[in-house]
């Protein structure tokens, strides 16, 4: 994505475009699926991926101006670049938004998300969310256990979180 400072809800692609792949984002240890977000309460898919992964405590978030308390508060506080200490997993069941990452080089990578899309990011990755011009997204939030809402802004490399993904990162010695 580029750097412009311009509104956060445009698409914001590089020129020419230079789109990332399902498998460099798995490399940056982002996972994603295509659901089908009509069906979620009975979705024979995601409660499968919800037992292999232990996925045992979830919510639905509406992220909108009328049904979210201090809205444009937590805009802002979604927006500033963070990391936390446990997998990030969530699954648009309406409207649309952007998670963006960064790469091995700590340049964003936007990733637009809209319905029945699930994605998961690493503990330890710095990322952001924002929506989309829609301004309108509902999402399932899960988690492994009890939820832990804690967002650490950048810079917060002294976590063991952050140290171990960046060892992910690291190319294996050989």
């Amino acid at each position: 994505m580029d750097e412009s400072p311009e509104d956060q809800r445009q698409p914001h692609r590089l020129e020419p475009n230079q789109p990332a792949s399902l498998e460099q984002l798995r490399q940056l240890g982002v996972h994603y699926w295509k659901l089908d977000a009509d069906n979620y309460e009975t979705d024979p898919v995601l409660a499968k991926i919800r037992k292999e992964k232990n996925y045992s405590w979830m919510d639905i978030i509406t992220i909108h101006r009328d049904k979210l308390p201090n809205y444009e508060e937590k805009i802002k506080i979604f927006f500033e670049e963070h990391l936390h200490l446990d997998d990030e997993i969530r699954y648009i069941l309406e409207g649309s938004g952007y998670f963006d990452v960064r790469d091995k080089d700590d340049k964003w990578i936007r990733i637009a998300m809209e319905k029945g899309d699930m994605i998961t990011l690493p503990a330890g990755i710095y990322h952001r969310f924002t929506l989309d011009e829609s301004n309108y997204v509902k999402a399932m939030r899960l988690f492994v256990g009890e939820p832990v809402w804690t967002a650490y802004n950048r810079p917060a490399d002294h976590f063991p979180a952050r140290e171990q993904y960046r060892q992910f990162l690291a190319p294996a010695v050989q």
